[in-house]
């Protein structure tokens, strides 16, 4: 195992490994916080691919004219949301410790990108049913009352709005995909927080920004003025279609 303190080079270390016949998928679970919440998906896999080379783990590339790692990822991470619980699907074509995995692989990261598990994977992505996400809502007017007329407006179905799709725009209930919502007033911080369970399956995806249109078109806050108005969104869990955490 290569340690900290080992004098084995990593070259060296990983040349030692036993070989395997077909390459093997490791799961990396990472948080992705902060100003990283703006990157794109096709920045995030840019930024993923030059970690994997920095870190020299064994990865194993396509065959062909264009060889690449083969990285997929769980479900889609709207642009401004953080996360707790990304996924990230690796193929090795060397057999070595996972936690040499976690260690080489955050000496190449960030204080607001890193991997916080890593295992070999049983559940499928399509496994995950649904996403649980925590909101922060600061406003003018924020109140137990706004508060109550939040719930009430999300736990009320049909709440029609206008989904936009690579097929074009159709309108769908967003309080039907909503599995679950709390939402109370902190008047600590004079701020309205919501913990909602989202469906997040490959058909009826929802997109937790859309919560946010929602409040704007309903109750006309979050109008642009960031000096007295802002929101943050951050996914906590995934889960299956049990409710239980997925993995």
């Amino acid at each position: 195992m290569l340690s900290e303190g080992s004098k084995i080079t990593r070259p060296e270390y990983l040349r030692i490994l036993p070989e395997i016949e077909s390459p093997i998928t490791v799961r990396l679970k990472f948080v992705k916080l902060g100003s990283l919440q703006y990157i794109s998906h096709l920045d995030l896999q840019r930024t993923f691919n030059r970690v994997l080379v920095r870190s020299g783990l064994p990865i194993w590339y396509t065959k062909g004219f264009n060889p690449h790692a083969k990285l997929v990822f769980s479900t889609p991470l709207s642009i401004g949301t953080q996360s707790e619980c990304e996924f990230l699907d690796i193929r090795l074509d060397r057999e070595m410790p996972l936690e040499d995995i976690k260690r080489m692989l955050n000496a190449e990261m960030s204080d607001e990108m890193y991997i916080t598990d890593v295992y070999i994977p049983n559940a499928k992505f399509s496994d995950i049913a649904f996403c649980e996400y925590e909101y922060e809502l600061f406003f003018k007017g924020a109140s137990e009352k706004a508060a109550d007329e939040i719930k009430t407006l999300f736990t009320t179905s049909p709440l029609n709005m206008i989904k936009r799709t690579k097929s074009g725009e159709k309108e769908i209930d967003i309080a039907s995909l909503i599995k679950s919502i709390e939402v109370a007033f902190c008047a600590e911080d004079n701020a309205v927080r919501m913990d909602a369970v989202l469906s997040a399956g490959t058909d009826n995806f929802l997109n937790p920004e859309m919560l946010i249109t929602a409040l704007k078109e309903r109750f006309a806050i979050f109008s642009g003025d960031l000096s007295s108005e802002w929101y943050s969104i951050i996914r906590k869990r995934s889960l299956d279609s049990g409710l239980k955490e997925f993995r």
